[in-house]
């Protein structure tokens, strides 16, 4: 692919992305309540009773986004919402996951290293998987994941953890501090945990879905809000980066404000984007069966094709997936350095528009 892969704990990844937006860009505490949009505007009413006015309101709030629940009301009240968009998510694991401080390499060998490994466990007669990857600053991201059987017993596990701070995960912990980590010594997730900042912890569902309606009138949804995917994959947060480049070309050829250029603009995003997302989200789930999955069926599947399925195979689903890289359309291009291949970008119209002026002007002085 030509480039090499990074791979660093998440928090940093925060702090990168906030050392790069303005300060007062930034509003902490607020929790959207309501919408509304017509032909002129759109604007958002927050709990503290503030409220903001815009042309374009961009949902980029998670799974359980307050935007989109603005918008669905909308769209409910309008007749518009399809049935499948009332549904819940589909919740099939609950994970544990968190990122130690900094470790001694003399207890665990894994973090001598320079070079990242992963440490996946699938545990035998039991619900629970587990991995362990070292990461720069002598830390380990680590996870525990546990398999619902029924769709019965995700809804009784969420009703029964209404509750997800520190003192909630301690029944969990206890069931779990013992298993073996191939990562130095006689290592346990136990010891990962004891490591690790308790307010740092977090627990949460592994859930996915993929929502019909990302769009309507002046609000747009991207990233979790709209398309849910399991981590599995590592492509949840992909596909949000993806969808805000994809967005933000849109909007960059977008030829006025008014309801109608917009509306093109954002039906224009989620043409684009959906195909990838859908193919992304089945292989999501796939890769959930092979990492997680515990049933007989799953067991059988990982089998095979870890043990079977040649390594071209693999490597040629990976150059599908990596294929696809949108890049911001009026920035400079970042250059193709691999031999895979890369799929055409669909071009700005602005640019198209100054190609086609280069073009007549050159005609008109050769003529």
């Amino acid at each position: 692919f030509g480039y090499e892969y990074l791979l660093f704990a998440r928090p940093d990844l925060h702090q990168i992305l906030l050392s790069r937006v303005p300060p007062e860009r930034i509003h902490l505490g607020k929790k959207v309540m309501s919408i509304a949009q017509g032909k002129e505007g759109v604007m958002i009413r927050c709990s503290d009773g503030t409220t903001y006015h815009g042309d374009i309101l961009v949902g980029a709030d998670g799974a359980y986004s307050g935007v989109r629940q603005g918008l669905y009301k909308l769209m409910q009240v309008n007749g518009t919402l399809p049935k499948s968009d009332t549904q819940s998510l589909n919740k099939g694991f609950m994970c544990l996951v968190g990122t130690t401080e900094e470790l001694d390499p003399a207890k665990y060998e894994i973090l001598k290293d320079t070079a990242v490994t992963l440490n996946q466990v699938i545990g035998t007669g039991t619900q629970y998987t587990w991995s362990a990857v070292n990461v720069p600053g002598n830390r380990i991201c680590w996870n525990v994941v546990a398999q619902f059987t029924t769709p019965a017993q995700a809804e009784e596990e969420r009703l029964r953890n209404s509750e997800w701070g520190p003192g909630a995960n301690e029944a969990m912990i206890k069931e779990i501090r013992d298993f073996l980590v191939p990562i130095g010594g006689s290592s346990t997730i136990g010891d990962l945990i004891d490591a690790t900042p308790k307010d740092t912890i977090s627990r949460v569902f592994l859930e996915d879905k993929i929502f019909e309606s990302w769009h309507q009138g002046r609000t747009v949804l991207i990233g979790d809000a709209c398309h849910k995917l399991l981590p599995s994959a590592g492509q949840g947060a992909v596909n949000a980066m993806q969808d805000s480049v994809i967005l933000a070309n849109c909007i960059y050829d977008m030829q006025s404000t008014t309801i109608e250029d917009v509306s093109e603009a954002l039906q224009d995003f989620k043409d684009q984007r959906y195909p990838h997302v859908f193919e992304q989200y089945n292989a999501s789930q796939m890769n959930a069966k092979l990492l997680y999955g515990q049933t007989i069926v799953e067991r059988v599947i990982r089998h095979i094709i870890l043990n079977y399925m040649p390594m071209s195979v693999q490597n040629k689903s990976a150059m599908k997936d990596l294929a696809y890289r949108p890049q911001i359309s009026f920035l400079p291009q970042v250059p193709k350095k691999g031999t895979s291949p890369v799929h055409p970008q669909k071009p700005s119209r602005r640019y198209q528009e100054e190609q086609a002026k280069k073009a007549g002007v050159a005609s008109t002085i050769a003529a």
